[in-house]
């Protein structure tokens, strides 16, 4: 993370914390577990690792700061995988579909439980999400969800009429929409910088300014340091968007997409005003979405996915800056809501989402080594999906035979990539595809044949560009 620039949410909760950065490692250390990553998938595992095996000396390595990735800079919105039921189903089958939706569902009120038992004051709502249709050809878009989940006994969404979406959305841009009460919004940065803390009072040792620099095969296994080193039983990898550029294996198992937000002022009259002082994530029905929710201290958040695309998914000096896109939010902020359009700008920013193929995340063991797993590929749905990453890969870390190390999510990467050049390229043709294809949509026009041919090659996309 630049040394100057700092996403919103996380230097929000960087200053509400006020405490100097953990002590980065020097020397030999030995652990149990030594995971790879400060962000909620490295801090779940670590978490329920202790909470299930008290005894294991677990140690934590961050290259920056706790949640300076992802997991400090997204958009805040705790959803769950219901929306991507058809993929699970066609993937692996009805019943483990089922079986990870419904997980994914508990973790919403897992993250609830948590907060209410460390008394983690991370502005958890859960308020549910109202995915939306602003445009004639955005309607009906989950159609096809609702039938497949009705057809399981597990549809939590309920079809709301336009009055009803409006007030909840508190714009009329909305058309229709389905609305579900098992989401939310949190304050990203307060919940990964208080699970680092609750980490530690737990026992586990975090290092942070600590950038793994190879990983030596064996048992135990040797995560080396610019400093130092730790000699570990089991080792997690934990880093999400940086497992490609770090390890080449998996370069083409992800391609890096940008998330960009704009934050406004506080505002809490206005926000008052629009009927937004709940909790709720509110998405559109774009391939690259839409989306938004208020804070508690009356400020609205808002943002939009598939910007911007690194080239062989190499970090790029932009994810650590102000958004470039931060006039189109604005205008679409107040397109959205024209009673903000005097509230200034308090902040843009952007953040790197690990795209996996089929938009779900997916785990394994690296090179068939049985004690090194790692887990990634959440694709934009992270906040909530998180959660059960931590229970995955603290199961295969236990060695269980009939835990979540034999999820289905838990085989490796099921799709890849076309090599450079071809994947950047494809890339931008497609979303300038998309693009043309939603602006005509948005002025009721038909879009081009070509390009509705070339949206249809980021149906991995769907509701999930929430990073």
């Amino acid at each position: 993370m630049s040394e100057t620039f700092q996403p919103w949410w996380f230097a929000d909760a960087l200053a509400q914390e006020n405490r100097p950065p953990r002590p980065s490692l020097n020397g030999t250390h030995h652990a149990d577990v030594c995971i790879v990553g400060g962000g909620y998938t490295g801090l779940w595992t670590a978490i329920l690792l202790k909470q299930q095996q008290p005894e294991l000396q677990i140690v934590i390595i961050e290259k920056n700061l706790c949640g300076s990735g992802a997991s400090g800079r997204n958009g805040g919105c705790v959803l769950t995988l219901a929306p991507k039921l058809s993929t699970l189903t066609r993937l692996f089958g009805e019943a483990e579909a089922v079986k990870i939706v419904k997980a994914s569902e508990a973790a919403v009120y897992a993250i609830q439980d948590f907060c209410a038992q460390y008394q983690l004051q991370a502005d958890l709502r859960i308020d549910g999400a109202l995915y939306t249709a602003t445009n004639r050809a955005q309607s009906g878009s989950m159609d096809g969800v609702l039938a497949a989940l009705n057809a399981h006994d597990i549809n939590s969404w309920q079809t709301l009429d336009r009055d009803e979406v409006q007030k909840i959305a508190g714009s009329t841009r909305h058309l229709s929409g389905e609305f579900s009460p098992i989401a939310g919004s949190v304050h990203p940065g307060l919940l990964v910088r208080g699970m680092a803390r609750v980490a530690e009072s737990l026992g586990v040792l975090i290092y942070e300014n600590t950038s793994m620099q190879r990983i030596e095969y064996g048992e135990p296994a040797r995560v080396v340091t610019s400093d130092g080193e730790i000699v570990a039983q089991h080792v997690v990898l934990a880093m999400n968007a940086w497992m490609a550029s770090q390890f080449r294996q998996f370069a083409r198992s992800i391609a890096i997409v940008s998330s960009d937000m704009v934050i406004t002022e506080p505002c809490p009259e206005a926000i008052q005003a629009l009927g937004l002082t709940h909790g709720a994530s509110i998405c559109d029905s774009r391939i690259f979405v839409h989306y938004y929710r208020s804070t508690s201290d009356g400020r609205l958040m808002l943002g939009k996915g598939g910007n911007t695309f690194a080239f062989g998914g190499k970090m790029l000096a932009e994810f650590d800056q102000a958004s470039r896109y931060q006039a189109q939010l604005t205008q679409t902020l107040h397109d959205y809501f024209p009673r903000l359009a005097e509230v200034p700008i308090a902040a843009s920013w952007n953040g790197a989402s690990d795209r996996s193929v089929t938009g779900l995340p997916f785990f394994g063991f690296l090179d068939q080594q049985p004690n090194i797993c790692y887990g990634f590929g959440y694709s934009g749905n992270g906040v909530s999906t998180c959660y059960l990453g931590g229970q995955i890969l603290s199961s295969m870390v236990r060695g269980e035979k009939d835990g979540w190390a034999q999820c289905a999510l838990v085989s490796g990467p099921l799709g890849y990539f076309p090599p450079e050049p071809i994947r950047w390229l494809g890339s931008m043709l497609v979303r300038n595809a998309i693009r043309r294809k939603e602006a005509c949509e948005d002025n009721d026009q038909r879009p081009m044949f070509f390009d509705k041919i070339l949206a249809r090659f980021a149906n991995a996309a769907g509701k999930s560009d929430k990073a």
